[in-house]
């Protein structure tokens, strides 16, 4: 049953007689005229049309409402994806900083650089999240020094009085051609007021400084000057303690020098400051600073790398304060000026930069006291000195363990109607004591003659073999002229 009211070329609906709608097309679909699939159209109740459509039909309104709200969803699709890019970036650059900083990478300046991240993401969450993971690093940081030396002017003003300049006027010898000659010659060295007497102001420095010295003269920080003389000497260790009588010296000297106060070398640690002072290259008082690069560096050098023809052995205390030529004898001081060792340039030498050695005052004090107490010497004119009477020969350090005999000077031949024959000095035997103090070489012995005249009497030790091996014996024995004078 149809319901004519509509046109043939619509869609309609019909009733069949069991009164279940159908739906069809219209009888135009038989004449030939393309029909329309009306099956889409289906919906309940009647159709009611507009009559003003110009080449086209009328849109229901559901399909408006789906339209637009397709269009609000590609609105919030974009917006989802472009938020989920920024949390994503966010992560890559989190997870590239994680990376960063514990591989080593991260530039020292983190605080800008996450800065710089947050303005570009608008994130303020990551400068707190990544300080978090600062402060518990992968691999731990050392911790920053913050005390840096660099003004000592205090120290420097309370310790230069301290310190002289020592200056050695001795006789240099040369060989041209088997030909020996002779000239005067001039040594600078420094020194370190230790104490003094009831006559003399007392000064240690090297054994380097003094060693063939013809006169001595000692100058102070104030500028004058006054002659010193040996009173003890301590090759091996390279110490020497001079001494300066104290009626050479004026009330104005007096009240400008005083003594140093000694430190203890044993409490000293690597890296702290040290400060040097000395009478470097002769040219006056002068200061250096620097750190302690190293303690206890055990050194051996033979008398070919300085003055004074023996070997220096021992343990010192190695600094990058500069110490040349001229500093040697001087101060080695910690922060407190106090003196914690006695400078030498024999033992650094000039072949490395940046390392300097000096003898631990802990290891120095008792051979210090020591010498402080011998008696002081001056060096007699050549035609009044003593004569021993012996030739002799150096034995070595190097000859002593090859052959297990004492260090000192092996008496190679006794002349007759001397000094050394009259005290009972024999072939064989092995001075290795002269006045108190130690003989190590020919050239020592022969150095200690120059402070003794005709008819002084000296303490000589001797090691003589017997059938037990070698024992120690004193003699005393009294100089004399040479043999047939």
């Amino acid at each position: 049953m149809y319901d004519n009211n509509y046109p043939n070329n619509y869609p309609n609906r019909y009733t069949d007689n069991s009164g279940a709608q159908q739906t069809g097309t219209s009888q135009n679909s038989a004449a030939g005229q393309p029909g329309i699939d009306y099956r889409s159209y289906q919906s309940a109740g009647s159709y009611q049309y507009g009559g003003a459509y110009a080449g086209g039909y009328p849109q229901p309104e559901q399909k408006k409402e789906k339209k637009a709200k397709r269009q609000g969803g590609y609105f919030k699709k974009a917006l989802v994806a472009v938020s989920l890019g920024l949390f994503f970036g966010l992560f890559a650059g989190l997870g590239l900083f994680i990376v960063e900083s514990a591989s080593g990478m991260l530039d020292r300046n983190q605080t800008k650089v996450l800065q710089e991240t947050e303005d570009a993401s608008g994130a303020a969450g990551i400068t707190e999240t990544s300080a978090a993971q600062k402060s518990e690093p992968m691999i731990k940081q050392s911790e920053t020094a913050t005390t840096v030396v660099t003004d000592v002017t205090d120290v420097v003003k309370n310790v230069m009085p301290s310190i002289v300049a020592v200056n050695n006027h001795y006789t240099e010898t040369m060989s041209f051609y088997g030909q020996r000659m002779s000239s005067e010659a001039d040594a600078s060295g420094s020194g370190i007021i230790v104490g003094e007497n009831d006559t003399e102001l007392l000064i240690v420095t090297n054994h380097h400084v003094v060693a063939d010295t013809d006169k001595l003269t000692v100058q102070f920080n104030e500028g004058s000057e006054a002659e010193a003389f040996i009173k003890g000497q301590d090759s091996k260790m390279d110490l020497a303690v001079i001494a300066v009588p104290l009626t050479e010296l004026s009330s104005t000297t007096l009240d400008s020098i005083q003594v140093a106060t000694l430190g203890d070398s044993d409490e000293l640690t690597v890296g702290e400051p040290a400060i040097a002072i000395g009478n470097s290259l002769g040219y006056g008082q002068s200061v250096t600073t620097g750190v302690i690069s190293a303690l206890d560096r055990s050194i051996s050098l033979s008398s070919g790398y300085g003055y004074g023809g023996d070997d220096v052995e021992g343990t010192f205390i190695q600094t990058d304060a500069a110490i040349n030529p001229g500093n040697s004898g001087g101060a080695l001081l910690n922060i407190k000026g106090e003196v914690i060792g006695i400078n030498s340039n024999k033992i650094g030498g000039s072949a490395v930069e940046g390392m300097g050695y000096a003898i631990p005052i802990s290891s120095a004090s008792p051979i210090i006291a020591e010498l402080m107490l011998k008696e002081t010497k001056s060096k007699v004119a050549e035609e009044e000195r003593g004569y021993l009477g012996i030739s002799g020969i150096s034995v070595t350090q190097e000859v002593s363990q090859s052959y297990g005999m004492p260090e000192g000077v092996y008496v190679a031949q006794v002349f007759e109607n001397t000094a050394a024959s009259a005290a009972g000095l024999k072939q064989g035997d092995i001075i290795t004591e002269f006045g108190g103090d130690r003989i190590s070489s020919m050239e020592e012995l022969q150095k200690e003659l120059e402070f003794y005249a005709k008819g002084d009497t000296v303490e000589v030790k001797v090691m003589t073999m017997t059938v037990a091996g070698y024992e120690e014996a004193t003699l005393h024995l009294t100089l004399g002229n040479k043999a047939g004078e």
